[in-house]
């Protein structure tokens, strides 16, 4: 299909690609947040210990941050919507199998093959936005992918932890079914096919399996303490790194790092969303064992952070693109710092007004400041056509780091073994806060050290555009226009 034959987001064909995008889109992304949910009631209907719900969130975003570039370039050279569609049927073929995991081995299993399908599904989402809709109506359909995707994730918890208290933590698994039915039977009857005719021929398989290797070691090696694990982890990421130096087709361009806005955004990333990982996968936990909330008031309890971000992250951009990153990034890390600081009067039959809220508005503030700056960083460092490989670099080091966070944190803050003594995972609670509140020190720190303005200003559409509600990981843009 040329651009001239493209539908326009008015007619009824782009309203059925705005639906299956942002469905599809929305499935793979709100799946983390409601397991973050579930994970008390997991480990209760499984008998697993904190090893046991590690695994069940990391063995998700382990799969999904050594594949999700690789999925991009599978698009782009496969079809687009080829891609998506078998991303989705494997997601719910995945979910099937999490709702009916008799033991927590078969539930990580599972979703360690969530994650392979996330990866195909999730890069495609706004790709074929792009893609799909008439230029002159492609902002916005952007935007209005991203208003639904804003709005799905406020809800999300909401509706998730309500699931989980009326039919089960299994219920939150089986509800893909329908939706991926959906995204499916829209996708093949209204999304049109497309592909980059310049994507290369080759593929770095080697890079891809040999990331995945490192980050498994990693993670098998912090959760379970063992440091030769560690240590081959370490020796495999720099076996990655010499990879894409020699290759001719990498998953990671070395180039994009000669920038130094580049360099410095990812390392703001780093830290950041390895404190966000840590925060995001504790705090549920703390609200239901410690606090004694119900499944659906803790997922209540955190849908501030996500109306905040949706409502200011876009005026942040549009600051930061005329002033420059710096301040945003610094002073955002420090205002979700002091919100950490808040978080730690939680503690058992905490009232959600007085100990809970002032937290996680000042945390939801300090992100909201910080992350559509950070979009606009990545984005503006490198050359428009480079765009988005440059946000998928930049989201999967954001996932990297949710990774090693929630291997490594509770083991550093004395969160091991059994569930049942709330006072033991306050204790620990409390230490892991102030390592998170570290952490986004560590993030200010580095943007106020390292950050300079670009030379020229990220693209105003490009912030705006791109969803800000990103928790899970910062915005993917599409890598490429279409023919």
């Amino acid at each position: 299909m040329t651009t001239a034959e493209l539908p326009r987001l008015r007619s009824a064909s782009g309203r059925w690609i705005v639906l299956a995008t942002v469905l599809g889109s929305s499935v793979a992304s709100l799946d983390a947040t409601v397991v973050n949910i579930a994970l008390p009631r997991i480990g209760e209907a499984l008998d697993t210990d904190v090893a046991g719900l590690q695994w069940t969130l990391n063995g998700y975003t382990l799969t999904l941050a050594s594949f999700i570039l690789l999925g991009g370039s599978f698009g782009d050279r496969f079809g687009r919507r080829k891609m998506f569609v078998a991303g989705a049927v494997g997601f719910a073929l995945a979910s099937l199998l999490c709702g009916a995991a008799v033991n927590i081995e078969m539930l990580v299993a599972a979703r360690v093959l969530q994650g392979v399908a996330g990866a195909m599904l999730t890069p495609g989402s706004l790709a074929l936005i792009s893609a799909s809709i008439d230029d002159r109506d492609r902002g916005a359909a952007i935007g209005l992918w991203s208003g639904f995707a804003g709005v799905a994730g406020a809800l999300g918890p909401f509706l998730g932890g309500w699931l989980i208290d009326v039919a089960g933590w299994r219920s939150i698994f089986f509800i893909n079914l329908p939706l991926v039915l959906v995204v499916v039977l829209v996708s093949l009857r209204h999304v049109p096919e497309s592909r980059d005719p310049d994507a290369a021929t080759r593929l770095d398989l080697p890079g891809a399996l040999v990331i995945a290797a490192a980050l498994g070691a990693l993670t098998l090696g912090l959760i379970d303490t063992v440091p030769l694990l560690v240590g081959a982890g370490g020796l495999l990421l720099a076996a990655f790194v010499l990879i894409e130096m020699r290759s001719d087709h990498p998953l990671v361009p070395p180039s994009l790092f000669a920038s130094r806005v580049f360099t410095a955004a990812n390392l703001v990333t780093l830290a950041v969303y390895a404190a966000l990982g840590g925060v995001f996968f504790l705090l549920v936990l703390q609200l239901q064992l410690v606090a004694g909330y119900s499944p659906l008031l803790s997922g209540a309890a955190t849908v501030p952070v996500t109306l905040l971000m949706l409502l200011l992250s876009a005026p942040a951009g549009r600051w930061a693109q005329r002033h420059g990153p710096r301040l945003p990034m610094t002073l955002g890390p420090l205002i979700a710092a002091a919100g950490l600081v808040l978080l730690l009067r939680i503690g058992p039959d905490a009232g959600y007004m007085v100990d809970v809220l002032p937290g996680v508005v000042v945390f939801g503030l300090g992100l909201s400041v910080l992350v559509a700056p950070l979009t606009g960083a990545v984005l503006g460092a490198v050359p428009t056509t480079e765009a988005g490989i440059a946000s998928g670099v930049n989201n999967a080091v954001a996932r990297t780091a949710q990774l090693l966070a929630v291997a490594a944190l509770p083991g550093l803050a004395g969160i091991s073994g059994s569930l049942e003594d709330p006072a033991a995972f306050d204790s620990g609670f409390t230490v892991a806060m102030w390592i998170c509140a570290g952490l986004l020190l560590t993030g200010a720190l580095l943007a106020a050290l390292l950050l300079r303005p670009p030379r020229r200003a990220p693209s105003l559409d490009s912030v705006d555009c791109l969803p800000q509600c990103a928790i899970s990981g910062p915005a993917l843009a599409p890598q490429h226009a279409p023919d």
